[in-house]
């Protein structure tokens, strides 16, 4: 182990380590006691579970819709809670032809309109769309930090896309893919005083510009992290910055939003991006960018 692990207090190994101790001690909270059988430690409850009743009878309403993410079947999920039943799939970076998604003019336009110029030359003779997406980090829109109905945004991992769904129908109206960046991961809203920004981080560095002409040199690597604005679904703004962004969020002022970062080192490879045990957030100020721009 080297100084530096030793200084911080915990290096990964340990931290493993210590929350497997933690997680069985907590175990034995469950019900006051552990019990082995069989070799593994399994709580025993001090009594039968409360009066709580989770079933949802039929004809009656769930309290709430929750929305996941499909990975790379490209569409969100609608499952009802507490009942956990899934209630509709709305498709987006997918062709779904149970109700004509991706075969429709009017599907068909929404998946295209929004695609970049040199992607429309890509797939040109593929007939013009793509036909994978990989749907990651659903979120709705907020007014005054509260859910407001309106719509829902996701990120598509492999094509660098955002998309807007409306929940008053429960439909994608829009789609865009975003120029420079390379990859978009954990999309997040702004929360206050309304979306507002919809916040999208480019997790990989790539050449800036991505044209072939610095390809060998690794210091020029630079992600990308763009605002859309959610209402006209346009890239209202771009940030270049340093490192691999994974996760964003915003406050509830209106004044920041925040991504963890990986790769501090500029690596390109697994080895190098993983070298160090810590690496940094990058915190956004909104209006110094919106003066800058």
């Amino acid at each position: 182990m080297s100084q530096d692990e030793t200084n911080k207090g915990f290096n990964r190994r340990q931290l493993l380590g210590s929350t497997a101790a933690v997680a069985a001690v907590a175990a034995t909270s469950v019900g006051g006691t552990l019990t082995l059988t069989g070799g593994a430690a399994t709580p025993a409850l001090a009594q039968a579970p409360g009066g709580k009743k989770f079933e949802v009878a039929p004809g009656e309403l769930d309290e709430y819709y929750v929305f996941f993410s499909s990975g790379q079947t490209g569409e969100v999920r609608i499952l009802g809670l507490p009942s956990m039943r899934e209630l509709m799939r709305i498709p987006v970076f997918n062709r779904d032809s149970a109700t004509g998604w991706g075969q429709t003019n009017e599907s068909l336009k929404i998946l295209t309109e929004g695609l970049l110029p040199e992607t429309r030359e890509l797939l040109a003779d593929r007939g013009g769309l793509y036909d994978n997406g990989d749907l990651h980090h659903p979120h709705p829109s907020q007014t005054d930090g509260t859910y407001d109905g309106r719509y829902l945004y996701a990120n598509d991992k492999a094509n660098t896309r955002v998309c807007r769904i409306r929940l008053d129908v429960m439909k994608c109206d829009k789609i865009i893919q975003l120029p420079n960046q390379h990859t978009v991961h954990g999309l997040r809203v702004q929360k206050y005083p309304k979306t507002g920004y919809v916040f999208c981080n480019g997790e990989y560095e790539v050449p800036v510009p991505n044209d072939g002409t610095i390809l060998d040199d690794p210091k020029q690597y630079h992600a990308i992290f763009t605002a859309v604005d959610g209402e006209t679904m346009k890239v209202a703004w771009q940030v270049m910055v340093d490192g691999n962004l994974d996760n964003v969020d915003a406050d509830y002022q209106g004044k920041y939003c925040f991504s963890t970062c990986y790769n501090s080192e500029g690596g390109v490879t697994l080895a190098e991006t993983m070298e160090k045990e810590q690496d940094w957030i990058v915190i956004f100020n909104i209006k110094r960018i919106e003066e800058a721009v």
